[in-house]
């Protein structure tokens, strides 16, 4: 399919790949050149194939966070998105270290992998929201604000808010730092998502971190 976002199913569940599978083949925009079941095959693939996307199981057989690191190194136009049950915060934080563009769980609709698949291959940045009640840190990294343009300029004083955010610092830890209440971080973050563009905390950090080339 000229055109079409270039997809590699990566995951050890044949009965859950299958389905993953065959949910991208009903869809115009979306072609499966490959699946996989081990690491070994994700590196394959990436190396071999080149695929726009690629859906990791984080618990692969060698490793998915292995995985998606080495891919991240040696075929960085690859973009990962790891596709687990795990909600932990701890696997998102290495997942997001590891060079992962996406974070997103079995649990999800089709449909809703299949929207993700598409931001992501738009350059966006994802985290299932159940995951994003707070800000997470990537394995102690510092994203910096940079790069992608937010739809309108950010004020000096939000600027200021998203540095200390970049640093993992929550609402009332901010309005402490700036002698500010709570309730006026909140709205500069609701500004600062709105011009960004994100949906959440996360993904600003994403964001971030990724026009940071962190």
């Amino acid at each position: 399919m000229p055109g079409a976002i270039r997809i590699a199913v990566i995951d050890d569940h044949p009965m859950f790949r299958e389905g993953a599978v065959q949910t991208f083949a009903c869809m115009d925009d979306i072609e499966v050149v490959a699946e996989g079941a081990t690491a070994a095959d994700a590196l394959r693939v990436a190396q071999e194939l080149r695929p726009d996307v690629m859906l990791l199981d984080i618990s692969l057989p060698g490793d998915g966070l292995d995985a998606a690191a080495s891919i991240a190194r040696t075929s960085p136009g690859v973009r990962t998105v790891m596709l687990t049950a795990s909600e932990s915060e701890f696997d998102v934080a290495c997942a997001l270290k590891a060079g992962a563009q996406g974070y997103i769980l079995k649990g999800m609709s089709g449909a809703e992998v299949v929207e993700t698949v598409r931001a992501i291959y738009n350059g966006r940045s994802y985290v299932a929201p159940s995951l994003a009640a707070r800000p997470l840190i990537a394995m102690g990294e510092r994203p910096q604000v940079v790069a992608n343009k937010p739809e309108k300029d950010l004020t000096g004083r939000e600027e200021e808010i998203l540095s200390l955010v970049s640093r993992g610092m929550t609402n009332k830890e901010i309005a402490n730092r700036l002698e500010l209440t709570e309730r006026t971080v909140k709205h500069h973050m609701t500004s600062i998502m709105r011009k960004s563009k994100v949906r959440n905390r996360v993904e600003a950090m994403l964001m971030f971190r990724r026009r940071a080339g962190g």
